[in-house]
């Protein structure tokens, strides 16, 4: 064996830790927080307690939620040091997080059923995504049909379509000095 072979290489660098938990963790407890403002707006609730008290509330609890569970998958993910696609980690945080939380909602009867729910709800979903990721990874999945009124410009459109508009400002700007000197 040469010299080089016994040298063991570094393992690749691993993302910060704080980017790994922005994308995982905060980024869809905001996303849920959003979403569950816009379900309490829409709510049969709204008209009783009104529609701000309803849409914080689900804001609030869509948050927890998914924070809670989030959390959860990406403890699980760095204590086990596995990837971020891995549906182990999905399901033991999912179900930590619905013992946790069913325990806080219904005793031990709640903790049970809530702990099953979201094992198997919370791995549904990420595999949901997982598999979604890449056809919304392109730009090719969404496209403006021919009669749209909404183009998109290359730069030398954009150029033209600038240089026109200024052209037309200064033509209107003329127009108006006319008029104000008449």
């Amino acid at each position: 064996m040469s010299q080089s072979d016994d040298r063991k290489l570094p393992p690749p660098p691993s993302p910060s830790p704080s980017v790994s938990w922005r994308d995982q963790v905060i980024l869809p407890t905001l996303l849920a927080g959003i979403a569950g403002g816009g379900y309490g707006l829409v709510s049969k609730h709204r008209k009783v307690y009104g529609a701000a008290n309803v849409s914080a509330t689900y804001a609030t609890n869509f948050a927890i939620v998914t924070g809670c569970y989030c959390g959860a998958r990406e403890f699980v993910r760095v204590t086990r040091k596995s990837d971020p696609d891995d549906l182990l980690n999905s399901a033991m945080g999912g179900f930590g997080c619905g013992a946790l939380l069913g325990r806080l909602q219904g005793g031990q009867a709640g903790a049970i059923k809530y702990s099953v729910l979201f094992a198997v709800g919370g791995t549904a979903f990420d595999y949901t995504v997982m598999k979604l990721r890449p056809i919304f990874a392109t730009n090719d999945w969404f496209k403006l049909p021919e009669w749209s009124p909404i183009k998109v410009l290359n730069e030398e459109e954009l150029a033209a379509k600038q240089a026109r508009e200024e052209k037309l400002f200064t033509q209107r700007g003329l127009a108006k000095l006319n008029k104000e000197e008449s």
